[in-house]
């Protein structure tokens, strides 16, 4: 089993800042991608940002220009800093990895979620 701990969240006015940040632990073997995900009221939860290991950042094109993912492979974290925010960017937003384990299975990791709220 991996864990994913998430943090960061909170209230931010239009065009400011803010950096989510999660951590994976656990029976860690071989992680293939982290990034994150967020769920609007109403809607279906979205791709933000995406990185494979190994590989260039994947985005939304909504979030493209202001959002950036980051990974540190040696301590499993990523991260995802959050510029120029917009009242639609208002979500839960979700730390996901994939992960293989040692008998080759693999499956996807959600974090708890951590709420962003933009709002003057």
């Amino acid at each position: 089993q991996v864990q994913l701990v998430e943090s960061g969240g909170g209230l931010v006015q239009p065009g400011g800042s803010l950096r989510l940040s999660c951590a994976a632990s656990g029976s860690i073997v071989s992680i293939n991608a982290m990034g994150w995900f967020r769920q609007a009221p109403g809607k279906e939860r979205e791709l933000v940002a995406v990185r494979a290991t190994g590989g260039s950042p994947n985005y939304a094109d909504s979030v493209k220009g202001r959002f950036t993912i980051s990974r540190d492979n040696a301590k499993n974290t990523v991260s995802l800093q959050m510029n120029a925010l917009k009242p639609e960017d208002t979500a839960v937003y979700y730390c996901y990895a994939d992960h293989t384990s040692y008998r080759g299975y693999r499956r996807n990791y959600w974090g708890q979620g951590t709420q962003v709220t933009v709002s003057p």
